[in-house]
């Protein structure tokens, strides 16, 4: 058998059986993946415990994945030491369960050196324990490895995490993975976060309610997780929902999987009680594990501290949140919500037919400490918003279309940034506001043609000429115009996306 094409050595085919393997521990409880990892525990002021990893985000640089990627021996290599490792060190194994819905849920095991039980711990608390189940996933990760790369075997659900100790690399190899098993399935794995409101039609009566389920595609820092967990302010009989926060996925008939069914893997840095009071008391809850958080001797945290990292983490528990459901999918998606912080974008512009496609391919955002720490803040584009497609973007574009159209889903672009100058800030409050009046019906909508889009002419609660872009960039016409030019030479990279969405660039 080749070693340097798509199919896998032998000996990537198997891990061994936990449950007959002496150096492995299966199954540990939290209670004593937290006691394996006291040495490595700061305790909060809270009873929480913190950690301190090397790594610090993901490694995309050193990522690839048997799919997208031409492996050779090399590669194959580095998958056996992966392997290996399981057989030859002290290990702990942890099943987990990714996903509730009928059609969208994998066992997941993860393989971590004892040293390193923290890993386990925190990742452990983002999901669901497995009811017994083969794994349809396992991932090894092995953090004192004198290399870093992560090798992904997609067809065969392994992957292999080489030396990184960040719990992200855990966490995605599986989610990645989800995305990508729902896709052969006909579906579509989304980067997106997941609601549902109850609100009245209209703004107007308590008589006639509507129930409206929204999703939020947006790479990790631009308000992805405050636009999901928000309460909208809403009071009886009116309530928002969150149901899940970070992979989703868009199933044929309309629903929507969601994947974590027991935690979040939040950012902290700027964390407030008044921003985002929801996060912020699940992240100061004993439940929750810090990530990279600046913790003082006597327990002290600061979430505004970045002397770590600005890429700080806390898995909190979906049961210290008032918003969250008891069901992690979304029955009907209504809305999509494509987050951005272009400053060339309004607060919210409604996509007409393929320019939701279009706005799913451009991906427009800026790069944040998730990410590339190097890069942070510069713009990027992203398809999907999602750094953990497998397989060709362009066809993930065209799935998205037929999805979108096929189900009659309204899109919108929602800029969570700055439009124009840094003093037109479009907050928490403008978003929020925007996003319930849209599920009321209540927003009335123009099209602009200096924009190319369609754009609110009036939305409750807010003064929406203000944010009007024209009057904020200085040569706009000459600016927007550069933008679409690079917009389409962006989407001509793409040669599997069909013309009718490059050709209805915005």
């Amino acid at each position: 058998m080749s070693e340097t094409g798509t199919e896998p050595p032998s000996s990537a085919r198997r891990f061994p059986d936990p449950t007959q393997s002496g150096n492995i521990q299966y199954n540990p409880t939290l209670k004593e993946l937290r006691s394996l990892a006291r040495d490595d525990e700061r305790t909060t002021e809270y009873g929480s415990p913190a950690y301190v990893s090397e790594y610090r985000s993901r490694c995309a640089d050193r990522t690839a994945n048997a799919v997208d990627h031409d492996f050779e021996e090399r590669d194959w290599a580095l998958v056996r030491t992966g392997l290996d490792a399981v057989s030859d060190r002290e290990m702990l194994c942890v099943d987990r369960l990714v996903g509730r819905h009928p059609d969208a849920t994998f066992c997941c095991r993860l393989y971590v050196p004892i040293e390193y039980a923290r890993i386990a711990l925190t990742w452990a608390k983002l999901f669901e324990p497995s009811d017994g189940r083969e794994p349809d996933f396992e991932t090894v990760q092995v953090p004192d490895h004198d290399e870093t790369a992560i090798r992904i075997l997609p067809d065969e659900g392994t992957t292999v995490v080489l030396g990184s100790d960040y719990t992200g690399e855990a966490k995605k190899s599986f989610l990645r993975l989800f995305m990508y098993r729902t896709k052969q399935a006909g579906g579509l794995g989304l980067h997106a976060g997941s609601k549902r409101l109850t609100v009245r039609d209209g703004g107007q009566s308590d008589d006639d309610l509507r129930t409206v389920g929204q999703l939020f595609l947006g790479l990790s820092a631009t308000g992805k997780s405050t636009l999901t967990s928000h309460g909208c302010w809403l009071t009886e009989p009116e309530s928002a929902t969150m149901l899940q926060d970070d992979v989703c996925a868009l199933l044929p008939d309309g629903s929507v999987a969601g994947s974590e069914g027991q935690g979040l893997y939040i950012k902290t840095i700027g964390l407030t009680a008044s921003e985002q009071p929801a996060l912020y008391e699940a992240a100061t809850a004993e439940s929750a594990v810090l990530e990279n958080v600046a913790v003082d001797e006597d327990g002290t945290v600061d979430f505004h501290d970045d002397s770590y990292t600005s890429n700080g983490r806390a898995v909190i528990q979906r049961d210290e949140l008032e918003s969250a459901a008891d069901e992690i999918d979304l029955e009907t998606v209504d809305q999509i919500f494509f987050i951005t912080r272009n400053p060339l974008m309004p607060p919210v512009a409604k996509l007409e037919g393929p320019q939701a496609a279009v706005a799913f391919m451009l991906g427009e955002s800026i790069e944040t400490s998730a990410g590339d720490p190097s890069r942070a803040g510069e713009s990027i584009r992203v398809v999907g918003t999602n750094p953990f497609i497998v397989g060709s973007d362009g066809r993930e574009g065209n799935r998205f279309y037929d999805l979108v159209r096929d189900l009659d889903v309204d899109c919108y672009v929602m800029n969570t940034g700055y439009v124009g100058a840094e003093s037109m800030d479009v907050g928490v409050e403008e978003s929020v506001t925007i996003l319930t009046e849209i599920a009321r019906g209540a927003v009335e909508w123009t099209h602009d043609e200096r924009l190319g889009m369609t754009i609110p002419s009036d939305v409750p609660g807010i003064d929406v000429e203000e944010f009007y872009v024209p009057d904020h960039v200085s040569d706009f016409e000459d600016a927007i115009a550069s933008l679409r030019e690079e917009r389409r030479a962006y989407l001509a990279e793409f040669p599997e996306l069909r013309e009718e969405i490059v050709d209805a660039v915005y």
